[in-house]
């Protein structure tokens, strides 16, 4: 059994009483460095920093100590050590005694209602993050990863056109040292702690928002993007829910991928992309556009699709009549999975309707037309016509 004790910034005198037992009772100690010197030196007692990198030296370090006290920031389980324990242990095999979050510490220095802010963890995490949260009113709390992140994040403030966002950078939170310095994005400077908080009230235009069918020049491309009206029906179908993994196939640009992880800061995907040159702009997209988790897989379906976490559904973009593509991607299909396929030919027209006459499904034929000049006039100037077949796996229930 691994117990995990959260420590405040105040350090050991404001550590409870029984949380302290619980560490001095402790055969083996196990955190940080700056978190070991914070306790007393016990007699016999084994004490054993982090192993770095953290991931990867875990399983050895836990096979080897046994039952053992480890020491945390705050709540354990925000951002903390508590949530990769339990992941690689279990549940059962991990107690959490929190102290106070320096989340929460931060809502109550800024006299903001958890109902009223987001918190966003960029500890060891893309600062682009923030971008998917900012909207005009929008309060946010941004986790740092170290005294650089200030001005991280001010920089992709005024990038995104919210220069005049105010910042609040909330230092050592619970400590005698602790500090605030308040400052508009576009005029930050300066040093900050190493230990912060940065609370955020945004200010400036709307950008984008969390629906499907963000605008089409909001994604760099180079003519190989599904198209917005089309990319609201696509996601319609393949519906986001939290936690849920997408493969994006023949990404494109990545439009799909991209605001499928919108949807839910949980969502995830794997874009397939055989160019290097649109491996890489899906990238870019997807950090400008707040989900730099997004992962991106170099390589041509289906040989790409073989290693890849097993998606909870999937859209094909292009190269439906590629042999083995369709088939690999409904075998991956978890039960009640569901796949989204578009087609411009007439191959793999012909493709989709076999395969509705088969599994069954949705086949649609989509048309859309957009206002454009004709000389001094204007008139409908239609798009390509896409077929659409979206299918859902059976789910059976044990």
């Amino acid at each position: 059994m691994i117990v995990v004790v959260g420590i405040g910034a105040g350090g050991w005198d404001e550590i409870p009483v029984r949380h302290q037992h619980l560490i001095r009772e402790s055969p083996v100690l196990l955190g940080g460095k700056r978190h070991l010197d914070l306790v007393p030196d016990v007699p016999g007692q084994r004490r054993e920093p982090w192993p770095s990198p953290l991931r990867d030296g875990l399983p050895a370090l836990l096979d080897d100590v046994g039952d053992a006290v480890a020491l945390a920031s705050g709540d354990p389980l925000v951002s903390g050590i508590g949530t990769t324990l339990i992941s690689l242990l279990g549940r059962e095999n991990v107690r959490i005694e929190p102290a106070v979050s320096s989340v929460a510490l931060a809502r109550a220095r800024m006299g903001w209602p958890a109902e009223s802010c987001v918190a966003v963890s960029l500890v060891g995490r893309d600062v682009s993050l923030v971008a998917r949260e900012l909207a005009p009113g929008r309060r946010i709390l941004a986790l740092s990863s170290d005294e650089s992140t200030p001005a991280s994040i001010a920089d992709l403030l005024v990038s995104a056109g919210f220069g005049e966002s105010a910042m609040t950078v909330l230092g050592d939170l619970g400590a005698e040292t602790e500090s605030a310095r308040s400052a508009t994005a576009s005029v930050w400077n300066g040093e900050s702690p190493r230990l912060n908080i940065v609370a955020i009230e945004c200010v400036g235009a709307p950008l984008f928002g969390w629906t499907a069918g963000l605008p089409d020049d909001a994604f760099e491309n180079d003519g190989q993007l599904t198209k917005r009206d089309l990319r609201a029906s696509a996601l319609a179908r393949l519906a986001p829910t939290p936690g849920a993994h997408l493969w994006d196939v023949g990404a494109g640009a990545g439009s799909i991928g991209i605001e499928w992880m919108r949807a839910h800061p949980s969502c995830t995907t794997t874009a397939v992309e055989a160019s290097p040159e649109r491996a890489a702009r899906i990238a870019r997209n997807a950090a400008r556009l707040g989900v730099p988790g997004l992962n991106v897989v170099e390589g041509r379906a289906p040989d790409a699709l073989g290693d890849l976490p097993a998606p909870d559904a999937i859209f094909i973009g292009g190269g439906a009549t590629r042999p083995g593509v369709l088939d690999t991607c409904l075998t991956a299909l978890r039960p009640g999975g569901r796949l989204v396929v578009h087609g411009v030919t007439l191959e793999t027209e012909q493709l989709l309707a076999r395969q509705h006459a088969e599994l069954g499904g949705e086949l649609t034929r989509i048309s859309v037309e957009s206002v454009d000049a004709i000389g001094t006039f204007r008139g409908w100037a239609p798009q390509r016509t896409v077929v659409q077949w979206s299918y859902s796996a059976p789910f059976t229930r044990r």
